[in-house]
């Protein structure tokens, strides 16, 4: 079991701190790493809202929200009160400069210490915060600022971001996250690949016919629907957590694992990635927004029943691409992705598809010879699967089966699987930045998203409907039928 090593002292100030990724995520995963004891004593939580509240009431919303989050048997009274010690609340308001004096007051005479700026906030708030944080003289040589996803909503505004964020803070002490890469199976391609001679001679052109790679949601938009109307799928998941998992499926191998080495690697993927504009949009992508349906018997309205004036969107709630990489270890070998809301399950894996063999011996009308498979599973159930030909037990002839070796790390290393967050928060609070992302890889992924959505406007690319329940539209399966290729088989 990997060691639980302690943070330094820190205040971690979380703004947007009575929002549903604070309640939801942030808190319990804090929550979890303070139990496991890796803050010490001095360490504080500052919860940071324009809301006005008091502290008791704040502490009420926090364990009403910690006893929905967590696990039964996670939530125990006297650590509940050890963490609740370390919560504190103040009212600060981004836009009105005259609310910053409660937080400086906290912060005051603690400039030693690690201290943590994460934004939980919508994206258009990020440089006021950064601001409000320079004009109040709270940015220390030991401070960090954290941005969730997405920054931006094209390379415009990222860029615009970046810059009212690079004028107050540090490159290296920007972090900007992308909670995907704080999974452990994520994690663990790192070292699948790069701690292990067997795979490295075949993860190539030459080897591989083509790779997947799913992110399935059954949810729909629920409370975010205003918001997810204004970004769709491909901003909200292609251009951070799909690109993300491509960079690490398809980059070569840093020199070591120095966080700029890593990020390096990745960058010369998403510069090596074609294009797809207003002449390919048609061959290379699908747009789909669900209609009514059932997920596991419950009945689910469409998407444009979810909006509140109930008009019509042309907004995307599922994205399938055909992705290239124009270089020599990934010429000639296509890169499919998709993702939708409302689809039938919470289902995401990375699955490299071998080459046939060059000569069976089996003949086909006899024998069914499938190409070897590895799936490498992020949610649910974190593992690695690879599939082989064997032969089936018995006298009775020598009949052929695929099965598989397959690596479960929840019961390999009998351990809770930690969330994402309690990763990447840890991470921040070390000051690591490896697993976070630079300024030019946002930049880049997001100059050529921009392009595919030139394409759909340019070329006027119909919104295909599909039934939600199912796994997206007709249109999905044919941009790998054309290639004479199909969907791994779903969970």
């Amino acid at each position: 079991m990997a060691k639980m090593l302690p943070a330094d002292t820190f205040d971690l100030v979380i703004f947007g701190g009575t929002g549903d990724l604070a309640m939801r995520k942030l808190l319990p995963a804090l929550y979890h790493r303070d139990r496991d004891g890796q803050f010490d004593a001095g360490s504080r939580i500052i919860a940071a809202s324009r809301r006005p509240l008091e502290r008791e009431a704040y502490l009420a919303a926090v364990r009403e929200s910690l006893s929905k989050n967590l696990a039964a048997d996670d939530f125990d009274e006297k650590q509940w009160n050890a963490f609740s010690d370390r919560l504190h609340y103040v009212t600060v308001d981004a836009n009105a400069p005259d609310t910053w004096g409660e937080l400086a007051a906290l912060l005051a005479d603690r400039e030693d210490r690690i201290r943590v700026a994460y934004l939980a906030t919508a994206p258009g708030l990020y440089g006021a915060f950064a601001a409000g944080l320079r004009e109040n003289g709270l940015i220390t040589a030991n401070s960090r600022i954290v941005l969730e996803k997405p920054v931006g909503r094209d390379y415009v505004t990222a860029r615009e971001i970046n810059d009212a964020i690079g004028q107050c803070f540090r490159e290296n002490q920007i972090y900007r996250i992308d909670h995907y890469l704080g999974k452990e199976t994520v994690q663990n391609l790192l070292a699948l690949r790069f701690g292990n001679s067997l795979f490295e001679p075949l993860w190539r052109r030459g080897a591989v016919d083509h790779v997947q790679i799913t992110v399935a949601e059954d949810l729909g938009v629920g409370g975010r629907v205003e918001f997810y109307d204004r970004i769709g799928a491909l901003r909200d998941m292609v251009q951070n957590h799909m690109l993300q998992l491509l960079c690490l499926v398809a980059m070569e191998s840093p020199s070591s694992l120095d966080h700029d080495a890593v990020r390096d690697e990745k960058m010369k993927v998403l510069r090596a990635l074609k294009p797809i504009g207003v002449d390919d949009v048609g061959s290379r992508s699908v747009r789909a927004q669900y209609s009514d349906g059932a997920i596991r018997g419950e009945t689910v309205p469409a998407y444009i029943d979810e909006l509140a004036d109930g008009d019509a969107s042309s907004t995307e709630t599922f994205v399938a691409l055909k992705v290239e990489i124009e270089n020599w270890r990934w010429s000639g070998v296509p890169f499919y992705l998709r993702t939708g809301k409302r689809l039938p399950a919470k289902h995401s894996e990375i699955v490299l598809q071998f080459q046939d063999v060059p000569h069976s011996i089996f003949p086909e009308q006899e024998y069914n010879v499938q190409p070897n498979r590895l799936t490498i599973r992020l949610q649910p159930d974190e593992g690695v699967k690879l599939s082989v030909m064997a032969k089936e037990p018995g006298p009775g002839g020598f009949d052929l089966r695929s099965v598989s070796l397959d690596l479960s790390f929840e019961e390999t290393f009998g351990v809770r699987y930690p969330d994402a967050y309690e990763r990447l928060l840890m991470e921040v609070l070390r000051g690591n930045p490896a697993l976070f992302m630079r300024r030019d890889e946002i930049e880049a992924a997001w100059s050529w998203i921009d392009g595919i959505i030139a394409g759909w406007a340019g070329s006027r690319q119909k919104m295909d409907s599909y039934v939600a329940g199912s796994w997206g539209p007709s249109a999905s399966s044919m941009l790998l039928d054309r290639d004479g290729r199909s969907w791994h088989p779903e969970a």
